[in-house]
């Protein structure tokens, strides 16, 4: 896997995937950004939410459940000093479907969190890293 950064201006960056997807990374105006695009640490979020609705989706799909949306909401503290790392990250699953087993999604939580998804778990070597969820109907 690779990617490249290139600088722009001031903070401002284009990041490129190795499969040829590219986004634009800023930062605030007190920092010299002009908030052209996420800042990189939230990217770090963004990878974790999509890494794990990835795993989450895929394995209850398997398992037959009728699932019709998902949304993984992640709220992280980071340390007040440099580097500040983050030190807490919550992930909550918002997932709609008909007739979801409870049991289920947290069975598909725990394993994407404990099992699969590489990027929890590498967050988690150095923040505490929570999971809950929610389900609707529909």
């Amino acid at each position: 896997m690779r990617a490249r950064v290139t600088w722009l201006e001031d903070v401002t960056m284009v990041g490129e995937s190795g499969s040829g997807h590219a986004l634009v990374m800023d930062g605030p105006p007190d920092s010299g950004g002009r908030n052209l695009g996420a800042r990189p640490m939230e990217m770090l979020l963004l990878g974790l939410g999509g890494c794990t609705q990835f795993d989450v989706l895929l394995i209850l799909q398997r398992g037959r459940a009728r699932v019709t949306g998902c949304v993984v909401e992640i709220s992280a503290e980071r340390a007040e000093t440099d580097p500040k790392v983050f030190t807490r990250i919550h992930v909550h699953f918002v997932v709609s479907g008909h007739d979801l087993s409870p049991k289920q999604v947290e069975r598909a939580i725990a394993l994407s969190a404990e099992k699969y998804c590489s990027a929890s778990i590498m967050l988690g070597a150095v923040a505490a890293v929570t999971h809950d969820f929610e389900i609707r109907e529909g």
